[in-house]
């Protein structure tokens, strides 16, 4: 029985956000705030043509990876400073860090052949 009052007043407390606010849920333009053919989302303003889309995609992607490669280096250092000594956790933090950083320059020399090969030698428009 308690727990069926809570859930009535939760189920009240989520119905009354629709009085207080003065701007409809249903109603929201996907365009507001947004240039261009671009639409308003959680990640920001995603365009909607292929050619804007794709480099706007590479650029969240090769972010997120940098910031992985990053995230697992201090991972490793923090490895390798809490070894206490042990030969076999130091290798291990080690190939952590390595890894880590071979990933970040593979990343890194990617995008520059990408760039190579899209804009000096086939010289698609768009890619900037």
């Amino acid at each position: 029985m308690l727990m069926r009052k809570k859930w009535l007043s939760f189920g009240i407390f989520l119905t009354s956000f629709g009085f207080v606010f003065k701007k409809s849920v249903f109603a929201y333009d996907p365009f507001n705030g947004c240039t261009g053919n671009k639409i308003n989302t959680a990640l920001g303003c995603v365009p909607v043509t292929i050619g804007e889309f794709v480099p706007w995609l590479l650029n969240i992607l090769f972010g997120i990876a940098g910031g992985i490669a990053f995230l697992l280096m201090v991972y490793g250092f923090i490895l390798v400073a809490t070894s206490g000594g042990d030969e076999k956790k130091v290798a291990g933090a080690k190939e952590t860090i390595t890894s880590a950083i071979v990933g970040l320059l593979v990343c890194i020399f990617s995008i520059f052949i990408l760039r190579l090969i899209t804009v000096n030698i086939l010289k698609i428009p768009g890619i900037n």
